[in-house]
C-alpha cells in the first residue's frame, strides 16, 4: 500500500537515505529538519505516518511528538520514532509523548516496512470511521484517543510461561479485567468475550502463538481487537510475520513492565477511539432512519423498504400489502389536552401498532398523526385482518395521559395489496383513497382498496 510519510531528521544525509528507501516503496515522502518544521508540516501536509529523529537540537523528538499529538489536526497521524538510544527510560518516554512505535539506528529495511505497514493499515481503518463519522447524522464527536486512560478494560494474557504472564499481568492498568490463558482455543473464546486487549507469548514453545494471531484477525467478532505480541529480539522474521498477519504492537523479550504498560494504554486508547467512532456511527445510522418521538422507522426508511419489497414481488417473489393509519380527531387532542399529551398518545399509539404485527412486519411514522405497515408476504385478505386487530386494540381502551386522566382514541385504516408492476406511489396512492374512505364513512374502521388491475 502506498502512504505519503513525513521524514523528519536534522541530518540531511539521513533524510536523503530514508527519503530514498520509501521512495523505492513507492511511497510518497515530505521532508523537515526540525521540530517546528514537522509541526507545521504535519499540519499542512497531513502525512499517513511520521518518521521522527529523537536527538534534534533546539526542540528534540520526544517535545515535536507530543506536540503533534496535542493537536486536534495532527493527533491521528501515527509516529514512529527513530532513535539510537536503547534505554528502556528512552522508549516509554517516547510512548508516553505518543509515540505509536520505535525504529532502532541502524535500521533494517525488512523491520522499517513491516512496521510502517502495520501503522498504515491502522490509520486507514480508523481515517474511515473518521470520515464515515464526519458525515453522519451525529457529527462531531466529543473525546478523542487521549480519553479514558483510566478506565477499566478486559485483558487477555496468552502465555505458558506463569511468571511471565504473572509480570505481564501486573503492568496492566489497575483497573484491568485480567484472564491468564494457556489454551489457544480457550485464548479464541476469551477474545470474543467482550476483551479490549490480547497478549499473545510469541516465544512460547507449545503452541502457535502466530496462528493463533491470524485466526483471532480472521474471526469477525475478533477483527478489530488489539493484539500486543511478545517476541524475541533476536527473532526478525518472527516480528515481521507477527506485524503483516495483524499484530498491532510488539515488544521483546525480556519485557519492561513499564514499558509493557505505555504499549497496552496506547492499544487500549486507540480501542476506545474506534469504539467510540463506531457506536457514534450506529447511533448516527439509526437516527437517520428512526423517528425520534415514536422510535418507529421514519418515511424515508419505510419507502426505500416497499420499494424494495414491491420489486420482489413484481418479479415473482411472495406479495406485499400496505397499511395506511390515521388516528381519528388527532387535532381535537392537542387542542383539549396540549401538544404533550398529543405525543404521549402518539408514543402509546406506536406501541400498540407494534404489538400486533408480525416479525417480518415494519411500520413507521409516515408523518404528523399517520402511520404506515408494510407486510411483505401478505395479500390483501391477511393484511385487511391485521389492520382490523390494530384498529380494535386502539380502540378497546383510553390512552392514559400523564396526568392520569384518559383520552379514547380511534384509527381509521386504509389498505392495498400492491400490484405486479405497480409504481410506489401508486401503491400509497390507493392506499390513501382506502384511508379517506374509512374516514368519509364514519371513522374507526378499515377499507381495503381495490385490487383489480386499473
Amino acid at each position: 500500500m502506498s502512504a505519503r510519510i513525513l521524514v523528519v531528521d536534522d541530518l540531511a544525509a539521513n533524510v536523503r537515505l530514508l527519503e530514498a528507501r520509501l521512495q523505492a516503496e513507492y511511497f510518497d515522502v515530505c521532508t523537515a529538519t526540525n521540530g517546528e518544521e514537522a509541526i507545521a508540516a504535519a499540519r499542512a501536509e497531513q502525512p499517513d505516518l511520521i518518521l521522527l529523529d529523537v536527538m534534534m537540537p533546539l526542540m528534540d523528538g520526544y517535545e515535536t511528538c507530543s506536540r503533534i499529538k496535542d493537536d486536534p489536526s495532527t493527533r491521528h497521524i501515527p509516529v514512529v520514532m527513530v532513535t539510537a538510544l536503547e534505554q528502556r527510560e528512552d522508549r516509554i518516554r517516547g510512548l508516553e509523548a505518543g509515540a505509536d512505535d520505535f525504529l532502532t539506528k541502524p535500521i533494517d529495511d525488512v523491520t522499517m516496512f513491516a512496521r510502517v505497514r502495520s501503522l498504515l493499515r491502522l490509520k486507514a481503518v480508523l481515517d474511515e470511521l473518521r470520515y464515515r463519522e464526519s458525515n453522519s447524522a451525529m457529527s462531531g464527536l466529543g473525546g478523542d484517543v487521549h480519553d479514558d486512560v483510566d478506565a477499566s478494560a478486559r485483558v487477555v494474557i496468552v502465555s505458558t510461561d506463569p511468571r511471565a504472564t504473572t509480570r505481564y499481568a501486573a503492568a496492566m492498568p489497575a483497573q484491568a479485567d485480567v484472564r491468564h490463558i494457556h489454551e489457544p482455543a480457550a485464548a479464541i473464546a476469551a477474545a470474543r468475550d467482550s476483551a479490549d486487549l490480547l497478549i499473545v507469548d510469541l516465544t512460547a514453545p507449545d503452541y502457535d502463538g502466530l496462528r493463533l494471531c491470524a485466526r483471532v484477525r480472521s474471526d469477525a467478532a475478533t477483527r478489530q481487537l488489539p493484539i500486543l505480541a511478545v517476541v524475541r529480539p533476536d527473532d526478525i522474521q518472527h516480528a515481521v510475520r507477527a506485524l503483516d498477519l495483524g499484530v498491532n504492537d510488539i515488544i521483546h523479550r525480556p519485557v519492561d513492565a513499564g514499558e509493557l504498560a505505555a504499549r497496552a494504554r496506547t492499544q487500549l486508547r486507540r480501542k476506545r477511539y474506534a469504539d467510540r467512532l463506531r457506536s457514534h456511527l450506529d447511533e448516527g445510522m439509526e437516527l437517520a432512519v428512526t423517528d425520534p418521538l415514536t422510535g418507529l422507522h421514519n418515511r424515508r426508511y419505510i419507502s426505500s423498504r416497499l420499494r424494495q419489497a414491491m420489486d420482489s414481488a413484481s418479479n415473482g417473489g411472495a406479495p406485499v400489502s400496505l397499511l395506511l393509519a390515521d388516528i381519528d380527531h388527532f387535532k381535537r387532542i392537542n387542542d383539549s389536552h396540549g401538544h404533550e399529551a398529543g405525543d404521549t398518545v402518539l408514543r402509546d399509539f406506536a406501541a400498540r401498532l407494534l404489538q400486533g404485527l408480525r416479525a417480518l412486519d415494519l411500520a413507521a411514522r409516515y408523518g404528523g398523526e399517520e402511520f404506515v405497515v408494510v407486510m411483505p408476504g401478505a395479500g390483501l385478505a391477511e393484511a385487511r385482518i391485521a389492520a382490523e386487530r390494530l384498529r380494535s386494540a386502539v380502540a378497546e381502551s383510553g390512552f392514559r395521559l400523564n396526568d392520569g386522566s384518559s383520552v379514547p382514541v380511534t384509527v381509521s385504516i386504509g389498505v392495498a395489496q400492491a400490484r405486479r408492476g405497480e409504481a410506489l406511489d401508486s401503491l400509497v396512492r390507493r392506499a390513501d383513497d382506502a384511508l379517506y374512505a374509512a374516514k368519509n364513512a364514519g371513522r374507526n374502521q378499515v377499507q381495503a382498496a381495490d385490487n383489480a388491475a386499473a
